[in-house]
């Protein structure tokens, strides 16, 4: 299967993992522990499956938030809203127009998505530990940094075991998903998630005013992720399980400065089509 469409693929299934999760749950708890009538049970199911289906919040068509880069260097972009809306397949936990960003491949290096093994420590992968800073001031709502940095998952056997670990994770909430996280409050309704953050690495406390362009922790792999990587959204409240994703544009970087070939099935056009937000596997400078 070519990579791109791995990806969507992965991103549908991955959305659908947690209703079928919340159905299982459900059905377990009814009709064993409740010891439920079937019609019974039957209805909660339903309504459960009506309510994981609900449609999210959405604001689509705000103008978009000019916000600073969150990382400094060379990177590209996986997952990007000037590609697809929404970015990540589903607008659950407000990833509509969500980023994940990471360091782009040497040139001339194919990638390899082998049968077998694909765990690997993420202290071999030259995004962990980059630095996280804020994309604009406001105060800190949220930090939690006490999660364990796990083992990658780039392998064929690695991925379908993500599939169902991380689709399980949806079981924990939202904190289960992004790991260790950090959300500041801009004001005008305006949030940002940082998520995947190194475990301990936080550099703020809930209450702390920061300005644009502060350091507030390291790029990691906490939490619902094959590769370390750092997953940046805007959103229009501090929770993500209510809130609805925010369009966005970066300012200061100088974008494309080339592609990545990543052995995907298409690649993505010289030029990014939105100003400030590059398109998928652009590389741009911060």
């Amino acid at each position: 299967m070519a990579g791109h469409e791995r990806g969507r693929w992965r991103r549908t299934i991955s959305g659908l993992l947690p209703v079928w999760a919340c159905l299982f749950l459900v059905a377990v708890v009814a009709g064993l522990v409740l010891d439920l009538p079937i019609g019974v049970s039957s209805l909660i199911v339903f309504v459960s499956f009506a309510l994981c289906l609900a449609r999210p919040p959405r604001q689509d068509d705000r103008s978009p938030v000019e916000v600073g880069c969150p990382v400094r260097g060379r990177w590209t972009v996986v997952h990007s809203p000037a590609s697809d809306v929404p970015s990540h397949g589903v607008r659950g936990y407000a990833q509509s127009h969500a980023v994940d960003l990471i360091h782009p491949r040497p040139e001339g290096t194919e990638p390899g998505y082998p049968l077998f093994g694909g765990f690997e420590k993420p202290e071999g992968f030259t995004s962990f530990g980059e630095p996280i800073h804020a994309v604009a001031d406001g105060t800190v709502v949220t930090v939690v940094d006490g999660r364990r940095d796990h083992l990658t998952r780039t392998s064929w056997v690695a991925f379908a075991y993500m599939l169902v670990i991380d689709g399980l994770r949806d079981l924990g909430g939202p904190g289960a998903v992004v790991g260790n996280h950090v959300v500041v409050d801009h004001g005008d309704d305006v949030f940002s998630l940082y998520a995947h953050v190194r475990r301990g690495t936080a550099t703020v406390t809930a209450g702390d005013r920061i300005a644009e362009g502060d350091v507030i922790g390291q790029v990691g792999n906490s939490g619902n992720t094959s590769e370390p990587h750092l997953h940046f959204q805007l959103m229009d409240q501090a929770a993500p399980l209510r809130a609805a994703g925010l369009p966005m544009r970066f300012r200061g970087i100088d974008q494309p400065v080339g592609t990545v070939d990543r052995g995907w099935s298409r690649t993505e056009p010289a030029t990014a089509i939105e100003p400030g937000m590059p398109a998928n596997f652009q590389v741009f400078e911060a």
